[in-house]
């Protein structure tokens, strides 16, 4: 059974970081496009970062703030975010293609 966990969510300051993680059972990542996305209130869940091919993306907000990685041996998917501001306040999922994760909160405020 395909399980994506996530974990790492919080209350943070604007200027902090946070770092989440999403323990995947049941397949294999190494052998997946699997992506980091996020739902803010009243908006579109849209993609945050992925890894497909070897290749990186991220959307032009959280460039150079944020960074995806993926520990094969642990089967986990990291996302760890720097310099948060209130924009980045939202549920963010963990996905793989057929499986979404059922989110974790982040809330940056003061």
């Amino acid at each position: 059974q395909v399980q994506l966990v996530e974990s790492g969510g919080g209350l943070v300051q604007p200027g902090g970081s946070l770092r989440l993680s999403c323990a995947a059972s049941g397949f294999t990542l190494d052998y997946y496009a699997i992506g980091w996305f996020r739902q803010a209130p009243g908006k579109q869940r849209e993609l945050v970062a992925g890894i497909s091919m070897g290749s990186i993306t991220y959307t032009d907000s959280v460039k150079g703030r944020f960074t995806i990685s993926r520990d094969n041996a642990k089967n986990t998917l990291d996302l760890q975010m720097n310099n948060l501001s209130p924009d980045d306040t939202a549920v963010y999922y963990c996905y793989v293609p057929g499986a979404w994760g059922r989110g974790t909160q982040v809330t940056v405020s003061t």
